[in-house]
């Protein structure tokens, strides 16, 4: 089994970037529990409940809560999660432009969520990134 590519300047030369087109938001709960026929991209239990990044839509026809209207980056990469330093160089070019950027890690690829409003400026900056020597 592959189990990805560790080295920083192969990682950014052909990180291609892929914009997702739904949007993504963020629900908590308290009962660590994801309502019935809920499908999340992901979740994280932290102390106080589930983290669950979902469609938009979906916790629009749930009536739930949520916050951080977002659009999904996959970097297409596959990358380790041994990789040092690929994250890190991501989100200090988005935050260089005040992009914020959450990260997810999955077993082939690296996600990050960005705002809705700025996910063509992440796009331009992460192609830069893949257009120029790490």
């Amino acid at each position: 089994m592959s189990v990805g590519e560790k080295d920083l300047g192969k990682l950014c030369a052909t990180l291609s970037p892929i914009l997702g087109e739904a949007v993504y938001v963020y629900c908590s709960f308290a009962d660590f529990a994801l309502p019935a026929g809920l499908t999340a991209f992901c979740t994280v239990r932290e102390r106080e409940g589930l983290t669950a990044v979902v469609e938009r839509d979906e916790a629009v026809r749930l009536g739930l809560a949520y916050t951080y209207e977002s659009r999904l980056i996959t970097l297409s990469v596959h990358s380790s999660l041994e990789a040092v330093g690929f994250i890190a160089l991501i989100s200090r070019k988005l935050a260089a432009a005040c992009v914020p950027c959450n990260a997810v890690a999955g077993f082939y690829h690296d996600h990050i969520l960005v705002p809705v409003d700025r996910a063509d400026e992440a796009m331009q900056l992460l192609n830069e990134i893949a257009s120029a020597t790490c």
